[in-house]
């Protein structure tokens, strides 16, 4: 079994089991950091923080096709196992779990897991289904690798907030942990979406978590939401984006609107470039 170099690889179920039952009797802690492959700092990030934190760590891959909203998309998303368990080579990893389809949906499968309330708005009204595909893997699994921590980036920060809720509502024996987003040096977040970008979009991107930081200074200074986010959505616009799904201030705790950050809150924000839907947020401090 490595725990440094390259992960071994798994994707037997009962073989997974076995080895997290035998890590726990000799009470280890095991961490988990699920994804769906297709690489990135951030991910890497994200197992280097679990290898620090806990006695082993597993990474799963998994393309989960309840959380796409097209088969387009979903043909689209990058799959790239091998490159992957390169990259995770030295960063801590003891093993990559990439099951199959029959393994998280058996024949039959007919259960969903979904969080209602945190599911609503933002991603959730455009993206139907979603989150319910998202929380029900993630539940699967959470079973399967039997970890204690489970490691997630704040770049989706409305999947963090959902996934910390679910381990809580049915008691799973795990504790999530969000992560800061890392991002590129001209301040795009790294996501596995970004490689789909042409040359020319990628010098574009930057301008969402620009005009996130420039509409975070706004709010700064005790101006409402209401009459600055019209004008931040057409400086998007104007700098390349097609179009804004969404462009709102949420509290960081439960994800309720907000119109100014009385309380600890998120900017949070969708768009579309070059055919590619972009998600970012930062931190807003409260005025209080």
């Amino acid at each position: 079994m490595s725990t440094s170099g390259l992960p071994d690889l798994v994707r037997d179920l009962p073989h997974l089991r076995a080895l997290v039952e035998s890590w726990h009797r000799a009470g280890l802690r095991v961490g988990v950091v699920p994804t769906m492959g297709a690489l990135h700092q951030g991910h890497l990030s994200l197992v280097r923080r679990a290898a620090a934190e806990t006695d082993r760590v597993i990474v799963t891959i998994f393309v989960n096709p309840r959380q796409f909203n097209s088969a387009a998309d979903l043909a689209a998303y990058p799959r790239t196992e091998e490159a992957d368990r390169l990259k995770l080579d030295g960063q801590g990893a003891t093993l990559i779990y990439a099951p199959d389809g029959d393994t998280i949906y058996p024949p039959g499968f007919a259960t969903t897991v979904s969080v209602e309330g945190l599911s609503e708005g933002l991603c959730g009204a455009y993206r139907p289904g979603h989150f319910a595909g998202m929380a029900t893997v993630v539940t699967k699994l959470f079973t399967q690798t039997q970890a204690d921590l489970a490691y997630f980036g704040e770049k989706d920060f409305q999947q963090l907030k959902i996934v910390q809720r679910l381990a809580v509502d049915l008691d799973l024996s795990i504790t999530v942990i969000g992560c800061p987003t890392l991002r590129e040096a001209d301040g795009l977040a790294m996501s596995s979406r970004n490689v789909r970008l042409s040359s020319e979009a990628r010098a574009i991107a930057p301008v969402l978590y620009a005009e996130l930081q420039y509409l975070a200074g706004k709010l700064a200074e005790g101006r409402r939401m209401a009459d600055v986010v019209d004008a931040a959505k057409r400086l998007i616009v104007a700098g390349g984006y097609q179009a804004v799904e969404y462009l709102e201030l949420r509290a960081e705790a439960d994800l309720a609107p907000l119109d100014t950050p009385l309380v600890p809150a998120r900017l949070l924000v969708a768009a579309w470039l070059d055919g590619t839907r972009l998600i970012d947020n930062i931190a807003v401090p409260s005025l209080v």
